[in-house]
């Protein structure tokens, strides 16, 4: 066997980091990026040296190509992942998987009844820090997880995007951009989710663009841009996570798994590296102990793979005959958890959420990137 093909569809921002990462893995080979604008991945594929660009016809053609990536905008996704399960390619698709849950689960049963898989970012799960966190986890290092806190909250994307609107219109909102690092992490760690209970609101009706050619103009909020969930596991834990778009103070990347035998902080879910440590429970407290506790860290590997890693773990997962870490049906789930909680702000009630999905595997001991397995 050799490097296995790949071929991209959307050139956007985020291509930048995908072509630097598949670009370097020995296993991975891109052959193809296509694009709506012709010119512009002409650009990336002079940029990066990929032998050939076009439109996504182009790279659903291309007999090469075992692997598509689908980077197009989320409104899209799942119509451009249906036409590369109809050319007979693999996916691997950024976050979220689609933005409604017939399209998604049909995506997903097409791909099973062609006999290929659908793999769904965030791929910051197979990064050394949340692989190296999960595994402390599982040794006991906090006992039985009970509950989880995460937190998300910014001043707002309008702050800094030179044209942010679509970041607050509808399949978008802190919950769906942001929600699914979070997600995808506490479901990882905590198995599927039950059933959730959030509440939503919106600082303003409408908000500025303060930065780029547009600045100075507004534009409407469709979602909440503020949106709190409480979420209860199958498993008996429980979670709460804020997701926010209107703090004047920048708080992110914060997730807490507190268990019976003590507390472990993780990295950002949306970095692949970062610190972990643990604290042990106090005990009795008497005359003159200190309250201080001590930090203990968790020591791993420190290299920053990125984006693409995801897709590298699927064809390699292909060819070893196991399970890939990033599934498309983690996707669906994490989908449906986010859509149940919006669902939820909007009616004031629990929602069940009617998915699961099997544990999550963490990836294989050794698990090294830039070796050559194919």
């Amino acid at each position: 066997m050799s490097a296995v093909g790949i071929g991209i569809i959307g050139v956007g921002v985020i291509s930048d980091t995908y072509l630097q990462n598949l670009s370097s893995f020995p296993d991975t080979e891109v052959l193809i990026v296509g694009d709506l604008l012709l010119d512009r991945a002409q650009a990336q594929a002079e940029k990066y040296g990929v032998p050939a660009f076009g439109s996504a016809e182009d790279v659903l053609a291309h007999p090469g190509v075992d692997l598509v990536v689908n980077l197009t905008i989320p409104a899209v996704h799942i119509e451009v992942s249906r036409a590369a399960i109809a050319a007979g390619k693999h996916v691997w698709t950024e976050k979220p998987l689609g933005l409604d849950r017939d399209g998604a689960a049909l995506l997903l049963r097409e791909a099973e009844a062609a006999g290929l898989r659908i793999g769904s970012a965030p791929d910051t799960l197979l990064g050394p820090g949340f692989q190296a966190a999960r595994r402390a986890i599982e040794a006991g290092v906090i006992g039985r997880p009970l509950f989880a806190q995460t937190t998300f909250q910014t001043q707002g994307p309008d702050l800094w995007h030179p044209n942010p609107g679509f970041l607050f219109a509808q399949g978008a909102g802190p919950l769906l951009d942001m929600g699914p690092y979070y997600f995808s992490a506490l479901v990882s760690l905590l198995g599927p989710v039950d059933c959730v209970a959030a509440v939503g609101s919106k600082a303003r009706e409408e908000r500025e663009i303060h930065t780029g050619p547009l600045a100075g103009t507004t534009f409407p909020v469709e979602v909440p841009s503020t949106i709190q969930i409480v979420t209860a596991f199958e498993g008996g834990a429980q979670a709460q996570s804020l997701l926010s778009f209107d703090s004047a103070l920048e708080r992110h990347g914060i997730v807490e798994i507190h268990g019976t035998e003590g507390t472990i902080v993780l990295p950002d879910p949306n970095t692949f590296v970062g610190r972990i440590a643990y604290v042990k429970p106090l005990g009795v407290i008497r005359d003159g102990m200190s309250f201080q506790q001590e930090w203990i860290e968790v020591e791993h590997a420190d290299i920053e793979v990125g984006r693409g890693l995801g897709a590298l773990d699927m064809v390699r997962a292909i060819a070893e005959g196991r399970p890939h870490v990033a599934s498309g049906e983690l996707g669906y789930h994490v989908l449906d958890v986010l859509l149940s909680a919006q669902d939820s702000a909007q009616s004031g009630t629990t929602v069940v959420v009617q998915s699961t999905v099997a544990p999550v595997p963490l990836l294989p001991e050794g698990f090294d990137p830039f070796v050559a397995t194919l």
